[in-house]
């Protein structure tokens, strides 16, 4: 049949929509990576249309450069989140056919397990990201890697946001490796980070922060065992300060049993919005994440590790998973192997006696902050937005 549009005419840019369970309100680096990706698409000149789980009651919805269309559903990985993220995908199917469909995280992924089989819900063209924890869970059962495999095949770009996500993706799921692109995180959009290196302070406690949910997988607990071992003269001279709620596991009050007997200032600040942590970095001598292997969850990535390293601050982190592509090693930060507590103990150590030190890593973790943008991410895994064929 002849197209009855003119060749010379405008052709209309095919749709992107992003479908996450982790987004604005919810804090945290999935979320922030669904929202930069969309950005950094949108900026690219996709047509970008996020579609994300419905806003708490009185909670204002922020400005975006893209539509966001709001899911009626809670926004965490339970089976009832997923089968209502499943119906909402199979009431919107005539409008996914012409589109580009990414699934950034792994809450709609588990829905598409499912949708895959109804060829009523076709997209134009799917594209996955992985993070690393879900790939281990994926994995770890016959029927979910059967089912896994299957929807890589219909993919036609997936990506993971660290070589060590990429090489686990490979090693799990062969079918992925020669649609696999990289494409790390960077910096959120509004991070205000300072200009220049903050002075050297002249008196006071040395302040070891943690930014992070209260989980296990998260290691405030053996920051607290590390600091805790220091000599008596050190423990008296610092403080650790931990950001963060959303206990899991009853992590909150293992937290506070710890915090409990030690003979140094331990406080819990909660959750402290994005605008408002540039005052804490600042307060800050040392950052501390001490990621640790829990069940089948494990750090990918880290976007607050460069969130620091932009701050001025060097880094404790434990070598595991994709953290040493965020942190490197005697150049911004300090890695221990995890349950190592005497290494990790003494890298503190060594960070709280050595100002010098800890500005000349702090100043190359500003650099390494800026090393990534979310631009070239979104470039590498859309490439160029492509028109919507006449009909």
């Amino acid at each position: 049949m002849q197209s009855l549009v003119p060749s010379n005419a405008p052709r209309a840019i095919r749709p992107l929509v992003l479908v996450t369970h982790e987004f604005y309100p919810h804090r945290g680096g999935i979320a922030v990576y669904a929202a930069e990706m969309a950005r950094a698409a949108q900026s690219l000149g996709f047509d970008v249309e996020v579609w994300a789980p419905a806003l708490p009651e009185g909670t204002p919805e922020a400005a975006w450069p893209f539509p966001v269309h709001r899911l009626p559903l809670a926004g965490d990985h339970s089976l009832l989140s997923q089968w209502r993220m499943a119906r909402q995908l199979m009431t919107q199917r005539d409008k996914l056919k012409g589109a580009t469909l990414y699934i950034p995280e792994p809450g709609p992924l588990l829905a598409m397990l499912l949708l895959q089989y109804f060829d009523t819900l076709r997209s134009a063209q799917l594209v996955l990201t992985f993070h690393g924890s879900e790939i281990q869970r994926l994995a770890s059962r016959g029927l979910l890697r059967w089912s896994t495999n299957h929807l890589l095949r219909q993919a036609a770009h997936v990506s993971v946001v660290s070589a060590y996500a990429r090489d686990l993706l490979k090693e799990n799921f062969p079918e992925a490796a020669a649609k696999v692109v990289l494409t790390p995180g960077a910096l959120r959009t509004d991070l205000v980070a300072p200009a220049s290196p903050a002075p050297a302070k002249s008196a006071g406690k040395t302040i070891i922060l943690t930014v992070a949910r209260l989980s296990p997988r998260k290691g405030q607990r053996e920051v607290i065992a590390a600091l805790k071992a220091l000599p008596p003269a050190v423990r008296a001279s610092i403080e650790y300060w931990l950001v963060g709620s959303h206990s899991k596991e009853n992590y909150e009050t293992a937290l506070a049993d710890a915090a409990a007997t030690a003979d140094f200032p331990v406080k819990f600040l909660g959750d402290i919005p994005d605008d408002k942590l540039g005052a804490i970095y600042a307060q800050a001598d040392i950052f501390a994440m001490t990621s640790m292997p829990h069940h089948h969850s494990v750090e990918g990535f880290g976007l607050v590790y460069l969130e620091a390293g932009a701050h001025g601050l060097p880094v404790i982190a434990h070598d595991i998973g994709g953290v040493p592509e965020a942190v490197s090693n005697g150049e911004t930060g300090l890695l221990v192997a995890p349950g190592d507590q005497p290494a990790l103990t003494a890298a503190f150590g060594r960070l709280i006696a050595d100002p010098a030190l800890r500005q000349r890593l702090g100043a190359a973790g500003r650099g390494r902050a800026t090393r990534t943008s979310w631009r070239e991410s979104a470039q590498s895994l859309f490439g160029q937005p492509a028109p919507t064929p006449a009909s």
